[in-house]
């Protein structure tokens, strides 16, 4: 599905990275007027691999409103010689934008290619952002005041900030560019990738579960595709340009205290929902929920804290939500493990008053690191692979560290994206010929 000629024309000042990118075979050195740029292949695509970057930060995408930067990617594909499909997704009574994925495949095709995904690599990372928008900027003390920028004159070491340089807009140009690369000097066939750029990922992961859904929905609808599967799935998320062995899950819940109201004068006489509160929480903080050697600790986050009406009332009810990085058990039964032994440690402390509300989530994921060339971490923040159904290889990579995520700091250097279009590169080709 493709937007008419009226939507493109907003974007038309936004063209220069996607013709910047058809420059990649260019491998002639780069020179800087202020010495020589280190004549390594990486110098080769800087200036399309920067131009890209700039170009989709300087795109507000916060989640449920990614259609511009979608627009983009779709014109920037096309002209990388790409097969471009916006995927729509179903609109909701909270979210009623139209919202789409980015799936690209490699030559150029008015449809789906015969094959569909069958035992392709899956490149794929998120082009939604948190909140707030944060303009692209570039910090480097090696140009001399008043002298035009251009990308071959920054040294490596300079740093990019703005929302979305780091998660994951470093990801997805470092991913095309890779990709574009090792299409065009003949290291990869053209069948055996796919790309897939998804929205939502910030806040519930909808752009990935829907497309995981409608794989599953045209395999069981059409005899042609009921065998097909993805061969492996890459993922871009900030690891520090290391491989991730995995990431800890995630469970969501909220402990709910029920007290007596009465006078704050005689407290005897009632019960305070939020001391009862405070007992509790504290229990599930100093409790063992759970840990593995892998993974490490579950750790809780206790978000928000609701409750009572005012200083001089005791309070009648009590709330706190609390997110849960799971370190024990598997995908499928880390979060209920973790979940019982939450209730355990709240019927110790108050098994009248407290209770909790326990909605759901999924255990421990565990990502292919023995790659050669590759240093590995393990994450603790949650990604779109347990999104993503099927029983296909998965590995998670990208530029940049989740530290200076979602913050004021959002950045990281040219050298970072660099060397994530090195390291894609190395871990596509494994992956298509593992």
């Amino acid at each position: 599905m493709r937007f008419g000629s009226d939507a493109f024309l907003r974007l038309s000042a936004l063209s220069a990275s996607a013709s910047a990118l058809l420059s990649l075979n260019d491998q002639q050195p780069l020179t800087s007027s202020l010495g020589a740029i280190p004549s390594s292949e990486d110098s080769a695509y800087r200036v399309p691999l920067l131009t890209l970057h700039r170009d989709l930060v300087n795109i507000p995408s916060i989640s449920g409103s990614e259609a511009d930067v979608t627009l983009f990617l779709e014109k920037a594909l096309t002209r990388l010689n790409f097969t471009v499909t916006l995927q729509p997704l179903p609109k909701t009574a909270t979210n009623p934008a139209a919202r789409f994925n980015v799936i690209a495949w490699p030559g150029r095709d008015d449809h789906t290619p015969p094959a569909g995904f069958h035992d392709r690599v899956l490149i794929t990372s998120h082009i939604d952002v948190v909140p707030p928008f944060i303009p692209y900027a570039l910090h480097s003390t090696r140009i001399p005041p008043h002298q035009p920028l251009n990308f071959t004159d920054l040294h490596p070491s300079t740093l990019i900030s703005g929302r979305g340089t780091v998660d994951a807009k470093g990801s997805v140009a470092a991913q095309i560019t890779a990709a574009a690369l090792l299409l065009r000097s003949g290291s990869i066939p053209p069948h055996s990738i796919a790309l897939l750029y998804v929205v939502g990922e910030e806040v519930d992961g909808d752009g990935m579960k829907y497309f995981s859904s409608s794989l599953q929905h045209s395999s069981a609808s059409s005899p042609t595709r009921h065998h097909q599967k993805l061969k492996a799935a890459i993922f871009g998320e900030p690891t520090e340009g290391k491989l991730a062995c995995g990431h800890k899950g995630i469970a969501l819940a909220a402990v709910v205290a029920t007290g007596k109201a009465g006078h704050s004068g005689y407290p005897w006489l009632g019960k305070s929902a939020t001391a009862v509160l405070v007992r509790g929480l504290g229990g599930l903080l100093d409790a063992e929920l759970g840990s593995s050697e892998r993974f490490g600790n579950t750790t809780v986050n206790v978000g928000v804290l609701e409750g009572g009406v005012a200083a001089n009332v005791i309070a009648k009810e009590a709330r706190a939500r609390l997110a849960v990085r799971v370190a024990l058990g598997d995908r499928r039964t880390g979060a209920e493990i973790v979940g019982g032994r939450m209730r355990s440690v709240l019927e110790e402390v108050d098994s009248e008053a407290l209770r909790l509300e326990f909605g759901g989530g999924y255990g421990p994921v565990e990502c292919e690191c023995d790659v050669d060339g590759f240093e590995t971490m393990v994450a603790n923040y949650g990604t779109d692979v347990p999104n993503l159904e099927g029983d296909h290889v998965s590995y998670l990579y990208g530029p940049g560290s989740i530290l200076v995520a979602h913050g004021d700091d959002e950045g990281l250097t040219i050298k970072d994206l660099e060397d994530a279009v090195e390291g894609y590169k190395r871990l596509i080709k494994h992956a298509v010929e593992a």
